[in-house]
């Protein structure tokens, strides 16, 4: 930006500051002023960042600031405006624009922005702007803590801010161009810390106890320090490593002459630069022009292996969201005398300051004192500083700080998080893998430091290596991490130097897990599996006598030892009975319905021998349950007590397997819920076993793409990658994985390079893949077919052992080929029996296929192959296998209805104590057939109802009482009639449970609008309705978080009660330590949502139908008021009237007392209901009361008609 072009007040306020006359800078009398004008200026500026661009191009830095700061720095008040301003106009390019801009005009402002800082930064390498700042620092830090202010305070986090700022500018490679061992503008700025003594003052700021709470700012200035340096490289510098340097140069040299020498040759060969026409024109015989003719080539013989039909052809543009991530840290040699001040700089840090800045900062980290993403510079450093220990003097005290399965747990952590957040968060995918590889990084020294603990001389050191490496081996998480990594590697946001350290890092964890499992012998491992269950309804089938593990001629044997034991026990006056609690007092289940889990601890006990505990619990549950002589009466005698225990040995009790559910709610909502359930157990290790992990086209294709950059990649690199792919092919046989043409077209590059020489392991791995493929080759042509396939296992079984072994093998998945007879006889006998009512087809074609054995599963799929179905669904098994009642049956369960007629559950008492499960339509059905009960409502659970508040007028408690019970019969009636068989009520349970759930709800809402919380139950209903549609439109559905943006919203999300209203709607809370808010699942069905928003709407609508109430003294209602009462209270019941007569539960007695008046306004309310929309967009033009509550009746209008469709 020009100079001229300036803003004129902002000129003005830069003329003010003084001039600079010689090296002598005079400042003018308002100096202090115009600093902080441009302060104001700054705060004010637009998003093209204009004033800072002017002050760039004004170079008000150089010229003015940089002189005030180092002539002017006694004036207190003009340098701390200065030191504001210098912060202010440093600050990182990144943080002004928040973000790289993609839009063209911004992004010239970005990279405008971005060249004056880098102008900025090479002004500040000097030594006097920071040996006034390090001298500053130094006054500042003298001052005792009772001494020092708070402007002292905010001075030093100012002076540590500006820089953090200077070294945090990029270095500009195309205009420095900068070579090894030569000094860039980076390495003058270091130099001039280190002469100004600001370094000694980091180390003193890094290792005061005193001074921990600018330990981040002093950690992210290191960081930034050893931006560009290798720590390895850097630990060997001064120590005779330069002889390796250069013998590394002199390599890398070799490799060059002899390419260039191998080009020489080859131009030596070709003929002069004579026309090519006069050296003739050929015909390549078997290769195709564009026409049908054979090619004519006009070039010289010599030219022919170089030609490609793609010659002359326009490259195929990359978009850019294809292309390849880019390197953005470029690591390089500094000048030698940077280097050697960074070594001992680095040596200190290590001695006197690592390990308890290290601990500070994971403190912080921990406690989330730190800001977002700093965990990044603590790897970082964990990462660096590991290595240079490792490399100069290796000293495991140095670094024990990090050095422990918490650290390894720590990085695994985030580097799983950083690895989700990739995947989920395109826009930010770059920045999400950018920290993945310093998460990597910082585990792969983890790793390379335990690996040099191994070798330490100190048997100690070794003792402890060998625990961690047993923690770390013995978890499944840390051997799944590299899987996952490799299989979800994208190359488009992560660059190849991650894949480079994941390799690297993949070899060494694999090298050191193979020299652990030889030297143990065998290794036991977690293992954990998910497995899908679902849970079970209340309990399982009685265990019948048959299904006893213990036959009748057992327990005759067991008995007499038995009876012996106990006659001693009975005669110990010692026998304690209190010791033993016949219940769990912790249970959900009442203490009263456990007397029949008592009873099979007491069986239990009787059958492992524990004869003086079985009585102990006789007693005991005697106590406890002394109704009804079940263990017993109180003077029951010894010998009628034997007798007892002996009915209790052989009686066939049911046992229950799953927790029993309290309410009918629960019960219906976890019968269907399928969970994953994570089963950890223990194995025997398999070191090959895991190896066959890593054989998958996915994980050999990134080792190829490393491969291919094999030129520049370093000896250990290539070795790594060749180790890897020799395991594959050689360990586990499996050499067909590397039959894919690019990997060929690799190998014919390696092997055609002049300087091929250099790459010795790479040859003879090439070498030795190639023979394999063409031993295989000679017997099965098709391998040249499937050089163009990538392949997974399966595939190279069959090319190796044969083309359909999969076929006959024991452990194949697949069923038999169907021959053309067998499919002829399966249509014949499919047509012949498809009509057949009351017959499964499937079933019927399997009792009569004549062919080899099959199964359901087959058939079905098959048929649909051929045509003859549309899906697999067609053939679903409608209904199961009806068990008749026997007559003991019957007598049971009409004497559980007599014993429980007056619960508040009978039909769930009788589902609990019956012997023989049956499902709950089966047990309704019979009660019926019995004649117990005349209608399925008096089947119901009895619901207690809440109390109302003291100012509810009794008509009102009267009128929702009555609503809340028609709803209930409402509900539960479109429950009983979908239960026609189990399969079908299996299916229907989830959306019965929160259908029947509905109830509760409503009675929570209105608690919370009686509590205040009106405005978070609109929300909640907004965010419900907003998730159905949102799934309704994607076709898709996925967790959504329920995000308080407001203080109301905020104190009802930690309301107790709105948490348990959550709970009841089905929203799951947040999982600990991972998520912050409450989420709508996303097996949810957009239907279930819009009925959870109606249930919450509809009780808020009923409050509405409600008068208003205020507080009075009893006594002084208006007339007026007591009619309005009563005029809307009819109008509620007539409303309740239609749900019941909609529902069918309208007994003729309640319609033949309602009068013409309430039918009418039935039929208006319910014509208002479901009217028309274009009866709504009449109503539009009239007023905006009646407006506002178009959304409500369209809400209500969808609520009932889902309850007419379910009931039908």
């Amino acid at each position: 930006m020009d100079l001229y072009m300036m803003n004129c007040e902002l000129l003005a306020t830069c003329s003010a500051l003084g001039y600079l006359e010689g090296d002598t800078y005079h400042k003018e009398p308002d100096c202090l002023e115009s600093v902080k004008d441009l302060i104001r200026y700054l705060r004010h500026e637009d998003e093209t960042r204009d004033v800072r661009q002017q002050l760039g191009a004004s170079q008000i830095m150089q010229s003015d600031l940089l002189p005030i700061l180092t002539q002017h720095h006694q004036d207190k008040p003009l340098f701390d405006a200065v030191i504001r301003l210098m912060v202010n106009l440093t600050q990182p390019a990144l943080l002004c624009f928040s973000s790289v801009p993609k839009e063209p005009s911004m992004r010239h402002h970005f990279l405008q922005v971005l060249t004056y800082l880098q102008a900025y930064k090479e002004a500040f390498a000097s030594e006097k702007a920071f040996g006034v700042l390090s001298e500053t620092l130094y006054e500042l830090l003298q001052l005792g803590w009772e001494e020092r202010q708070e402007e002292d305070n905010l001075l030093i986090e100012r002076i540590l801010l500006l820089v953090r700022n200077v070294l945090h500018v990029p270095a500009d490679l195309d205009q420095e161009k900068r070579i090894d061992d030569d000094a860039s503008v980076h390495d003058q700025l270091l130099w001039a810390i280190h002469l100004s003594g600001l370094d000694d003052l980091l180390l003193f700021l890094a290792s005061s106890p005193a001074e921990q709470q600018w330990s981040l700012h002093v950690l992210e200035i290191v960081s930034l320090m050893f931006r560009d340096q290798n720590p390895e490289q850097l630990a060997g510098v001064g120590q005779g490593h330069l002889t390796q340097e250069r013998s590394t140069d002199v390599a890398e040299l070799e490799v060059l002459r002899q390419r260039e020498i191998a080009e020489k040759k080859t131009r030596a060969l070709q003929r002069g630069n004579r026309h090519s026409r006069f050296g003739g024109s050929y015909i390549v015989k078997g290769l195709k022009s564009i026409g049908e003719r054979d090619l004519i080539f006009h070039k010289g013989l010599h030219n022919l292996q170089n030609y490609s039909s793609d010659l002359g052809k326009q490259p195929r543009r990359v978009p850019k969201r294809r292309q390849a991530a880019q390197e953005l840290s470029i690591q390089r040699r500094s000048a030698l005398n940077v280097r050697l001040f960074l070594r001992d700089f680095c040596s200190e840090f290590l001695e006197n300051c690592y390990n308890r800045l290290m601990g500070l900062v994971k403190d912080h980290l921990l406690r989330e004192k730190a800001q977002q993403h700093d965990e990044t510079y603590y790897m970082w450093a964990l990462a660096f500083f590991m290595a240079f220990n490792r490399a100069a003097s290796f000293r495991p005290g140095l670094v024990s700080e990090t050095l422990s399965v918490r650290t390894f747990h720590f990085i695994e952590q985030n580097l799983t998080n950083y690895y989700e957040m990739m995947l989920t968060d395109r826009k930010e995918a770059s920045s999400w893998a950018r920290r993945m590889h310093l998460a990597l990084k910082a585990y792969q020294e983890l790793l390379a430091t335990v690996n040099e603990m191994d070798m330490s001389p100190d048997e100690a050191v070794r003792e402890s290596s060998r625990i961690i490496k047993n923690n770390i081996f013995y978890v499944m998480e840390y051997r799944e991490l590299f899987l996952a990594l490799f299989r979800k590697f994208d190359e488009r946001c992560q660059p190849r130097s991650f894949l480079r350290d994941l390799v690297e890092t993949t070899h060494l964890f694999l090298k050191m897990l193979e020299r652990f499992c030889r030297s143990r012998g065998n290794l036991m491992v977690q293992n954990k599996r998910k497995k899908r269950k679902k849970k079970k309804k209340v309990l399982d089938q009685a265990v019948a006598s048959g299904n006893v593990p213990y036959t009748t001629e057992e327990l005759e044997t067991m008995w007499p030892t038995l009876a012996e034991q106990l006659q001693r026990c009975a005669q110990d006056p010692d026998l304690s009975v209190d010791s033993m609690v016949p219940f769990d007092a912790a249970s959900e289940v009442p203490v009263e319905e456990q007397r029949a889990e008592a009873m099979v601890r007491i069986q239990d006990c009787l059958l492992s021998g524990q004869a003086p505990q079985a009585l102990a619990l006789l007693r005991s549950a005697r106590e406890v349950w002394p109704e009804g002589d079940v263990f017993g009466s109180p003077n029951i005698s010894s010998k009628e007590e034997m007798q007892l225990l002996k009915q209790i040995l052989s009686a066939p009790l049911p046992r229950q397997q799953g927790p029993e559910e309290e309410e009918e709610e629960e019960e219906e909502e976890e019968e269907e819920e399928e969970l994953h359930v994570v089963q950890v157990s223990e194995k025997e290790f398999n070191f090959l076993d895991y190896l066959k992990r890593f054989a998958c086209s996915t994980i050999v294709r990134a080792y190829v793409l490393l491969l291919r950059s094999y030129q520049q990649n370093s000896a250990h690199t290539n070795h790594c990658v060749v180790k890897m792919l020799h395991r594959l092919a050689h360990d586990l046989r499996m050499e067909a994985l590397l039959f894919q043409l690019s990997v060929f077209c690799l190998f014919n590059r390696l092997l055609s390079d002049p300087a091929a020489g250099a790459y010795k392991e790479l040859v003879t791995f090439a070498k030795y893949i190639l023979g394999k493929f063409f031993a295989l080759a000679a017997v099965n042509q098709k391998a040249f077919v499937e050089l163009l396939f990538w392949k997974n296992t399966a595939v190279i079984r069959e090319m190796t052992e044969g083309y359909g072994s999969l076929d006959d093998g024991s452990s194949s998945c697949r069923g038999p080929v169907w021959s053309p007879e067998e499919e002829a006889q399966l249509r014949e006998l499919y047509f012949a029996h498809k009509d057949v009512e009351g017959q499964d087809v499937v079933e019927a074609i399997l009792a009569r296929l004549n062919t080899v054995s099959r199964t359901r599963k087959q058939v079905i799929h098959h048929l649909v192959r051929l045509g003859l179905a549309d899906s697999v669904k067609d053939f679903q098994r409608k209904g199961t296998n009806i068990i008749l009642w026997t007559e003991d049956q019957e007598l049971e369960l009409q004497r559980l209805y007599e014993e429980f007629q007056g619960s508040d559950d009978v039909l769930g008492h009788i589902m609990k104590n019956i012997t023989a499960k049956r499902s709950r339509a089966r047990i309704v059905d019979k009660l019926l057939a019995l004649g117990l009960v005349a209608e399925r409502r008096e089947l119901y659970k009895k619901r207690r109802k809440k109390l109302a508040p003291s100012s509810m007028p009794k008509d009102e408690e009267s009128v929702q009482d009555f609503c809340q019970e028609n709803l209930q019969d409402e509900e539960h009636l479109s429950e009983e009639e979908s239960e026609e068989d189990e399969e079908k009520e299996e299916g229907l349970e989830a959306e019965q449970a929160q259908g029947s759930s509905f109830l509760s709800t409503e009675n929570l809402g209105q608690g919370l609008r009686q509590e205040g919380f009106s405005a978070p139950l609109l929300w909640l209903h907004n965010c419900l309705i907003r998730a159905a549609d949102d799934r309704e439109e994607d076709g898709c559905s996925q967790a959504v978080p329920l995000v308080p943006l407001t203080e109301e919203n905020e104190e009802a999300m930690e309301n107790e009660q709105f948490q348990q209203l959550l709970c009841k709607l089905g929203i799951r809370p947040p999982a600990s330590g991972q998520e912050t808010f409450w989420r709508i699942p996303a097996k949810l069905s957009p239907t279930q949502l819009r009925r959870m928003a109606a249930a919450l709407g509809q009780s808020e609508e009923e409050e509405k139908l409600q008068p208003e109430i205020e507080p009075r003294v009893p006594g002084e209602q208006g007339p007026n008021e007591e009619h309005h009462q009563e005029h809307q209270a009819e109008a509620l019941r007539a409303l309740l009237l239609a749900h019941k007569k909609k529902a069918g539960l309208a007994s003729p007695e309640e319609e033949g007392t309602d009068g013409g008046k309430e039918q009418l306004k039935m039929a208006t309310k319910k014509r208002h209901l479901l009217d028309s929309d274009e009866e709504q967009e009449e109503d539009e033009g009239r007023s905006k009361a009646p407006e506002m509550e178009v959304p409500k009746i369209q809400k209500k209008k969808r609520f009932l008609i889902e309850d007419e469709d379910e009931s039908d």
